[in-house]
């Protein structure tokens, strides 16, 4: 596994863009809420760590992560933000809906980003098992929410 004996988490703060000048949207999922949250948190963390103020950083929820590209497309639309991050988290089950929410949740952020100026970065876990979901959003692989926020950063100042 690509992950395997890494942790997501660490990041130079003084090689970090400050952020105290962008406004951040964060759309996440409610589905696997317990995912959602810690990735959700290691996000909001990394961006104030960077400089970001919590005026501004939006949070918008959806029930799910098909439902992420709708969020960000009308976050993009009515509120001014420099960078999205789509939260989620899907967990294979036992028949194909796994694969075509995936599919369908990546193809829709892309979409995003080649349709509109605002970064939208793609914080969707699709993991086997809920153990790979933790191992990723705070456990022994760091946290993707941090990851994202670095990316999200970033990605805000190239836009600009």
């Amino acid at each position: 596994m690509a992950t395997e004996n890494k942790n997501l988490s660490v990041y130079d703060i003084n090689k970090i863009p400050n952020a105290k000048d962008l406004r951040f949207g964060i759309v996440v999922s409610e589905w696997n809420d317990e995912i959602t949250e810690a990735l959700y948190q290691g996000a909001e963390e990394a961006l104030l760590d960077c400089g970001a103020t919590s005026e501004n950083i939006l949070r918008w929820n959806v029930p799910g992560s098909f439902e992420l590209t709708f969020g960000c497309k009308k976050m993009i639309q009515t509120q001014e933000v420099d960078a999205i991050i789509a939260i989620g988290s899907v967990i294979r089950g036992e028949t194909s809906h796994f694969d075509f929410v995936c599919s369908a949740t990546a193809e829709g952020i892309k979409d995003l980003n080649v349709a509109y100026d605002v970064p939208v970065i793609f914080c969707v876990l699709t993991d086997d098992n809920i153990e790979q979901s933790r191992a990723r959003s705070g456990g022994k692989h760091g946290n993707k929410g941090t990851e994202a926020a670095i990316v999200a950063i970033q990605m805000a100042v190239l836009g600009k």
